[in-house]
């Protein structure tokens, strides 16, 4: 038996639609959201769905958050709350570089400690991140996203190493360009900054997510999979397709030269292409 499911950033997109598939098939999950409003909200789609399912309030960037959620007994951790904030590394403002990186890789590594010392002392459990391909790459204007999945990936595979001997498996699920309003989103961050637009480097109003996209559904597939203990990788870049050209990236990185002086393709597909164009399409 699985046990306890934990599953935070359950308010919207990859964590809410995991959370209700697993609860509408009889396993005990926990989904935490990150403001009081989600609460209610997903109960009733639960409700409405024929599922199970016990809602909280965990925005893991909050000490007391955390403070309350490590009070639950849970088996497995599937760290999925996530932001991602689009611009060029020049242009993005203080806070929202810190709040990128708060979200993303401190809240979810303090949150883990506690649960993953438990699962230690039990000798059984199993954590999961929902890392990114910008976990293993990364795109233009996306660089304070695809840092902190790099950090991500980091601190996970020192977990992995860690926690072997105690019992404790981990994995990460690599989601590439999936179609769920994530990505497009990013790329309008900008108008809420509050800096001094004329001192921008570029005009945000132009560009838009460099990248056809896919469907989730193998993401909720696979990331179910991973949560059960049925797939024992422990990476999981999806699509599966895309696999051959994550590595040929990470492998072209060792012959790499300095820049020509023009404007590289990524870069121009951002001006070039438009918000939500499917893969299909």
């Amino acid at each position: 038996m699985t046990g306890t499911i934990l599953i935070t950033g359950a308010g919207t997109g990859f964590g809410k639609e995991i959370a209700l598939r697993l609860a509408s098939q009889g396993h005990d999950v926990i989904a935490g959201v990150e403001i009081i409003a989600q609460v209610n909200s997903l109960r009733f789609e639960a409700k409405a769905r024929g599922a199970d399912l016990r809602v909280e309030k965990l925005d893991v960037t909050d000490p007391d958050d955390r403070q309350h959620a490590w009070t639950w007994d849970v088996d497995v951790l599937l760290n999925n709350a996530g932001v991602s904030e689009g611009g060029s590394t020049v242009d993005i403002p203080e806070d929202r570089l810190f709040r990128q990186f708060d979200v993303n890789v401190f809240g979810p590594v303090l949150l883990t400690q506690r649960f993953a010392k438990r699962m230690a002392a039990r000798r059984r459990g199993r954590i999961v991140f929902m890392s990114s391909v910008a976990g293993l790459t990364t795109d233009p204007f996306t660089g304070a996203y695809s840092g902190s999945k790099h950090a991500v990936e980091a601190f996970a595979d020192a977990l992995d190493q860690e926690l072997a001997e105690f019992g404790v498996t981990v994995a990460t699920v690599n989601p590439g360009p999936f179609l769920t309003g994530f990505n497009d989103t990013m790329f309008e961050e900008w108008k809420t900054w509050g800096d001094d637009p004329s001192q921008r480097l570029f005009d945000y109003s132009e560009l838009s997510f460099p990248h056809e996209q896919y469907d989730p559904e193998p993401v909720f597939e696979t990331t179910i999979k991973v949560l059960l203990g049925q797939d024992t990788r422990y990476r999981h870049v999806l699509p599966e397709e895309m696999e051959p050209e994550v590595r040929q990236q990470v492998d072209g990185f060792w012959d790499r030269g300095l820049n020509d002086g023009r404007r590289p393709e990524p870069v121009q597909k951002a001006y070039d292409m438009a918000p939500y164009t499917s893969v299909s399409s």
